[in-house]
């Protein structure tokens, strides 16, 4: 049941990312308060030791590739604003990974510590 919960959390954390691009101001604190909680659901409940280092490497692809937007801009062209949306959308799905890398990354540094005990 547990692992559903983190399942769903997932999915509507992305669907909530991208949806949010497009809503517009006024309701920013409220979208990235919700991913926020989302994405920590997601790293309690979620990913499995297993998982984690995959989990890691792919949270830091998509963090670096948010952190390089500039390629975005090349898709506002025409009065399209393309990258703009993207770029929203990168930023959103950071925003919502980011609190389930922290938790992920503790868990594992916690487990590396456990089996030295």
């Amino acid at each position: 049941m547990e692992k559903k919960i983190g399942s769903y959390a997932f999915i509507v954390g992305v669907i909530i990312a991208i949806i949010a691009a497009f809503i517009g101001a006024g309701y920013e604190y409220y979208i990235t308060l919700l991913l926020l909680i989302l994405g920590l659901i997601v790293g309690f409940m979620n990913i499995t030791q297993k998982e984690a280092f995959n989990f890691l490497i792919a949270t830091i692809a998509l963090l670096a590739a948010n952190a390089a937007t500039q390629w975005t801009l090349a898709l506002d062209v025409s009065g399209v604003t393309l990258g703009t949306w993207i770029t929203t959308i990168l930023g959103n799905i950071s925003i919502f990974v980011a609190p389930a890398a922290v938790i992920v990354a503790l868990k594992a540094i916690y487990d590396m510590a456990y089996k030295k005990l």
